[in-house]
């Protein structure tokens, strides 16, 4: 039976002890019911993947002992997703994807048709470690505060590039050319994307336009489809 992961969001260690909050403990202890001399695997984002014991288990708090280091920090490809967020269910399940598929940082993004005004960033970012923890992740991607595409484009970094998934590109093929340093994939939203904003990705130095087929795709297809596709041929897979 595989052991439990659990994300812990401090520097770990061997011989470190790790206390627990009331929700790791009510989950280990009230949910998973381990109890003191269970193992199981934390990891932090920061050195990697560690063996932990229970050394105490109460219903509202916890001691864990990390034992040995079992895997070292596995850091995903330099990649960014933006996104323009959606339905709730649907958002929860972009970060979780993106998470799962190698992101690096995702970057909710408002642009001229987004449908949603805000986002629970808290909430995302407890999907994005949630993902890292089922899919044997060592590192769990930032989610960013939800931020106007214009104020992102206007400060782009001059050395990242970014592949610009428009579907007024359907029938040009995919061509992505370079090596895997510095990228992002920007996701329209449900309306796609303004003349105006089209315009402006298209002007970019850095922008690499692609289809992602002759078919419109669902905001949460599309970056499924862009990071597989990225990652198919440029990235860690």
């Amino acid at each position: 039976m595989a052991m439990i992961r659990l994300f812990l969001n401090q520097p770990l260690a061997s011989g470190e002890r790790v206390a627990l909050s009331r929700d790791q403990a009510h989950y280990l202890f009230g949910v998973m019911r381990l109890g003191a001399g269970a193992e199981l695997l934390v990891f932090d984002g920061r050195t990697g993947e560690w063996r932990a014991q229970v050394a105490e288990a109460g219903k509202r708090d916890g001691l864990l002992i990390c034992v040995e280091q079992t895997r070292p920090l596995q850091m995903p490809p330099d990649l960014w997703l933006l996104f323009a967020p959606i339905k709730k269910a649907r958002t929860d399940f972009i970060v979780e994807k993106a998470a799962e598929m190698g992101a690096a940082r995702i970057l909710p993004v408002q642009t001229e048709y987004t449908n949603s005004e805000r986002i629970r960033q808290d909430r995302l970012q407890t999907h994005a470690i949630e993902a890292a923890e089922q899919c044997g992740g060592t590192f769990v991607p930032e989610v960013d505060a939800l931020t106007k595409l214009a104020d992102i484009l206007r400060n782009w970094p001059p050395d990242r590039r970014l592949m610009f998934c428009d579907e007024a590109e359907v029938g040009s093929g995919l061509v992505l050319n370079g090596d895997p340093g510095p990228w992002a994939i920007v996701i329209g939203p449900e309306g796609g994307f303004s003349d105006a904003e089209r315009t402006r990705l298209k002007a970019m130095p850095q922008s690499v336009p692609v289809s992602l087929g002759p078919r419109i795709l669902r905001a949460d297809t599309a970056a499924v489809a862009a990071l597989t596709l990225w990652q198919t041929l440029l990235g860690d897979w």
